[in-house]
């Protein structure tokens, strides 16, 4: 595999930090949840070996957290790189290493593209990262510790990962405390076309029900309120471990730690999610009544395309048991617009599929031709510019439903867990609803009342936007 000359193009991109402190160690960390997580987990070993973590300005060693999902993230990482490359040059950074999914993929291609950095690290050698910065800092030349450190999974070129993390493994929370990720499972074993996570993360593996249990003790201990349980497939958890180990049965486990208000859990595969789970969503009080739910499409063609396990008529009826069991449930989706043979009519079917639902979230990504994936070989692609219409044109459509439903709340009390202070302005605080994930859905701008992060509020909506609501606290 290749990486293309325009993904090692260097220009100004967005990207996440995450802060770290010396021997002084800086993590920036790009691409979903599930990154962060495993960033958390690297800063845990680090700080366990007595490294202080601190913001990249300041790190004699950078570590760079990769996505390689689909190009735009592999863009990003590889500019990311690219930049803090130059720190080396101008800064305080003495050493670069890059880890996560886009080494995983590309390894070969990026010790050979990229001298710059001094260590690659695939997604196995996460539990090694302060021994690898041990030998960064140590006796060896930097060329000696290059091939030192990098020639094993160099060697190996692209594989599946099997590492994961569990309750007994450091760990620091780097975002807001009240809030935090839980990765309950790791890989995925469907085949869809489109997908190369599973060449990157592996096949399916999950932690027991104890480990999670044991680690969400722990994070409320540490003031977590909130709770999100990630995984590529969350709804498949268990199911390497007998018929009694369920999401189900896990969400009855963590409602009994003390101190969690809110356990939301993301990436809910349509074939897995059962009428038990709905039942336990429902009953629970502090499962959030919210659903994320990845469709990716609506036509049956483009399913099959895509070798999806669904039909339309399936995940219809899936959504109209999902509302009629959990009341007042929110559901959150992501579709595809342009995979190869999506023909006019194909969108427009997707088109009245949304409009029709009315889902309270809507995610669309543009399709990006992955190679090693079935797709990139699939005939009839779709232009560039036919795709950027039919984007705009979903996202114009879920714009119009989210607003109304939106104006529908304003006047009604709503329970929201406070963020703290608005990164838009210090004047603002804000926070989310329980049908708000973090990072990904819209959020409540409190602009009445006084309270502190981390608090759960009453809040009365007084007024609605696209994708934000404003409110003042009661």
């Amino acid at each position: 595999m290749q990486l293309s000359s325009k993904e090692f193009r260097l220009k100004k991109v967005r990207k996440v930090c995450i802060l770290l402190t010396m021997k002084k160690v800086g993590i920036i960390t790009l691409g979903c949840a599930k990154n962060t997580v495993d960033a958390e987990v690297m800063a845990g070993f680090l700080q366990e070996a007595n490294y202080e973590l601190t913001s990249e300005a300041n790190a004699d060693i950078i570590i760079v957290n990769t996505c390689g999902f689909i190009n735009p993230a592999k863009e990003e990482s590889i500019d990311t790189i690219l930049e803090v490359a130059q720190w080396k040059e101008a800064g305080q950074c003495r050493y670069l290493i890059v880890t996560g999914c886009l080494v995983q993929r590309y390894s070969r291609d990026l010790a050979r593209e990229l001298p710059e950095v001094d260590v690659f690290l695939g997604l196995d050698d996460i539990p090694h990262i302060a021994k690898v910065c041990d030998e960064l800092t140590g006796k060896y030349s930097s060329e000696e510790r290059a091939h030192r450190l990098s020639l094993n999974l160099i060697s190996q070129g692209a594989y599946q990962s099997t590492y994961l993390y569990n309750h007994t493994t450091p760990r620091v929370n780097l975002g807001p405390r009240h809030t935090a990720y839980v990765k309950i499972a790791e890989g995925c074993d469907y085949t869809c076309t489109f997908c190369a996570i599973p060449s990157m993360r592996g096949l399916f593996r999950s932690r027991t029900i104890s480990s999670v249990v044991e680690e969400v003790k722990r994070l409320a201990d540490q003031g977590v309120k909130e709770v999100n349980l990630i995984a590529q497939d969350t709804t498949a958890y268990g199911k390497d471990q007998g018929k009694e180990v369920t999401l189900s049965r896990l969400l009855e486990e963590l409602v009994r730690v003390d101190g969690i208000e809110w356990i939301r859990f993301l990436y809910a595969y349509p074939t897995t999610i059962r009428k038990s789970l709905m039942e336990t969503i429902a009953r629970e009080p502090k499962i959030c009544k919210y659903i994320d739910l990845p469709l990716q499409h609506i036509d049956d063609a483009i399913l099959k395309a895509m070798n999806r396990p669904s039909s339309s008529k399936k995940i219809k009826e899936l959504i109209q048991t999902i509302r009629e069991t959990i009341p007042g449930v929110s559901l959150r989706t992501t579709f595809i617009v342009g995979f190869p043979g999506e023909t006019e009519e194909a969108f427009e079917r997707l088109v009245e599929f949304v409009q029709e639902t009315q889902f309270d979230r809507v995610g669309v990504f543009k399709y990006s031709k992955e190679e090693g994936t079935v797709a990139a070989t699939l005939k009839n692609e779709v232009p560039a510019k036919v795709k950027d219409k039919r984007y705009r044109r979903l996202m114009k459509v879920q714009a119009a439903i989210s607003k109304e439903k939106n104006k529908a709340l304003i006047g009604t009390k709503q329970r929201v867990l406070v963020d703290g202070v608005s990164l838009e302005t210090p004047l603002l605080l804000v926070g989310r609803m329980q049908n708000q994930a973090p990072e990904i859905d819209g959020v409540v701008y409190l602009n009445e009342g006084q309270t502190e992060q981390g608090r759960l509020e009453d809040v009365e909506i007084t007024n609605a936007y696209t994708y934000d609501l404003v409110g003042r606290i009661l």
